[in-house]
Formats: structure tokens, C-alpha cells, sequence
């Protein structure tokens, strides 16, 4: 059965190598993919760039069942000015942290049993000092809001999240579909969530209930940019279409297109 559950939150990274070793090295995990692009992504998925770029996905397991990190690496770009809106990904394991002292990667210690890392780029990182457990060892991600309450009220009613803490005083929810997934805590920074030049998105799952209908949510504003009547598109269509010599090479050899 298809469940509702967070994917991955992505992150821009300027120095693959260091950020290599940092989630390879430190925290454990796994590269699960690794993608090329030799162009830009026409729905932004690494940002406002237009040249060569590579995606890569990492994880204690398969992404069918573990949060994981999407590491977007443009070739032109070396460093990123970070924001506010990502505060930090708590991950539980002790095996993290003893291998962050192993290698000499700095460690904070923030609380009881609890250590601050900074993957490379300055993305926060923090590792509780417990045996990891055999599900996600990922237990949260913490985002930055503007208005606490409105926030709480859109993530709930647009993903059918549950409401599982509320800390008055941190001015802080904590929300999620199941205790053993991979939870969202939401941060009201009392003003406004800049996302600077690395900004990331989370990513959820969401079932087929509706008769297998595909449902894509896209951001309004971005929407606006992508959906732009281009005044060559006309154009544009003639000149594909007199270019597709497919029909010719079909019947040249003979033989007929496939049926998807």
C-alpha cells in the first residue's frame, strides 16, 4: 500500500569532494544514485542555472523507504549564500558521531548526547549519540516559518500531516504521518525566511488514490515563471515537426511505429 511519507530535502553544493566525504564518511550514509545533466533543468531542479550540473542521491537505504539527501552540484558554481529556511536534519546514530571524531570533522556538542556537525557549504547537521536504529536513523527535518500557525494549518490540510508537539516557548510544531518515518518540525523565526542563493526544497510521496490519477503540485509563483506564453512557440512546433523525418524512416524500412 502506498503511504504518504517526506522523500528527501535537496541541497546545492559547490565542493562535491569535502561534500562527498561528509556524507560518505562521517554520517554513513550510501550513494544511492548519481545523474549528468549537460543542461539545465527547465523546472529549476538545480536552481536558476543554465549549464552543466549533476544530481546526487544518498541515504542509509533505498529511497523506497528512507529520507534522503538530493546533493545538486552545478560545475559553474563554487559556493552558495545560505539562508534561514533550512535549520537543520537530525539524524540518530552513534556510529556518526564516532566517526566524525575518527576523522577530525568538528563537533558541537548542543545538548545531552547531542552534537552539531556542518555538512560543507554550512547546511547543520545533528547527530544524536544513540545506537542507530534498524529503520531511518533520519528523524527529523526543521524548516523555518514566518507564521507558525498558518504554517501548521497548510501542512496539515494540503498533506494530511499529524500534529505530534508543540513547544510554546521553542515556538516550534513537530508533524509527520508515522512515528517511524522521517518527520517535519516547523520553526517560527519571528520574521521573514530568506532563502538566500541555496535554497532546497522537501520532497513528499503522496498515494494514487484517485482512480491512478497523477497530481503534481508546483509552487505558484515558479509556475508563473515556467508557464510563460512564449511567442515562438508556434514556430518553434513547425520547425520540430519538419524536422521528425520518423514517419520517412518507418516507411523506408517498412515497418510501423510501436504502440506505447
Amino acid at each position: 500500500m502506498a503511504l504518504r511519507r517526506a522523500l528527501h530535502f535537496v541541497f546545492k553544493v559547490g565542493d562535491r569532494g569535502k561534500t562527498a566525504t561528509f556524507y560518505r564518511d562521517v554520517l554513513g550514509m550510501k550513494i544511492l544514485r548519481h545523474e549528468e545533466f549537460e543542461e539545465g533543468c527547465k523546472a529549476t531542479c538545480n536552481g536558476p542555472y543554465d549549464g552543466k550540473w549533476s544530481k546526487t542521491m544518498v541515504g542509509f537505504g533505498p529511497e523506497d523507504d528512507h529520507f534522503v539527501a538530493e546533493l545538486t552540484y552545478n560545475y559553474g558554481v563554487g559556493e552558495y549564500h545560505l539562508g534561514n529556511d533550512f535549520l537543520g536534519l537530525t539524524l540518530q546514530s552513534s556510529q556518526a558521531v564516532s566517526n566524525a571524531k575518527r576523522v577530525g570533522w568538528p563537533l558541537t556538542e548542543v545538548g545531552e548526547g547531542l552534537y552539531l556537525a556542518e555538512a560543507p557549504g554550512g547546511y547543520r547537521f545533528y547527530l544524536l549519540d544513540k545506537e542507530q536504529p534498524a529503520n531511518d536513523p533520519v528523524q527529523k527535518v526543521c524548516l523555518a516559518v514566518s507564521d507558525l500557525q498558518r504554517s501548521t494549518h497548510y501542512w496539515t490540510a494540503l498533506l494530511g500531516m499529524k500534529l505530534m508537539e508543540k513547544n510554546e516557548e521553542k515556538k516550534t510544531v513537530l508533524m509527520g504521518f508515522k512515528d517511524t518515518q522521517c518527520k517535519l518540525e516547523l520553526h517560527d523565526v519571528g520574521g521573514t525566511v530568506d532563502h538566500g542563493t541555496a535554497f532546497g526544497r522537501i520532497a513528499f510521496s503522496c498515494p494514487r488514490e484517485q482512480d491512478g490519477h497523477e497530481i503534481c503540485f508546483v509552487g505558484d509563483e515558479a509556475f508563473r515563471q515556467l508557464s510563460m506564453v512564449d511567442p515562438k512557440g508556434n514556430a518553434l512546433l513547425d520547425k520540430a515537426m519538419a524536422e521528425d523525418k520518423s514517419d520517412e524512416w518507418f516507411a523506408k524500412h517498412n515497418r510501423q511505429k510501436a504502440a506505447a
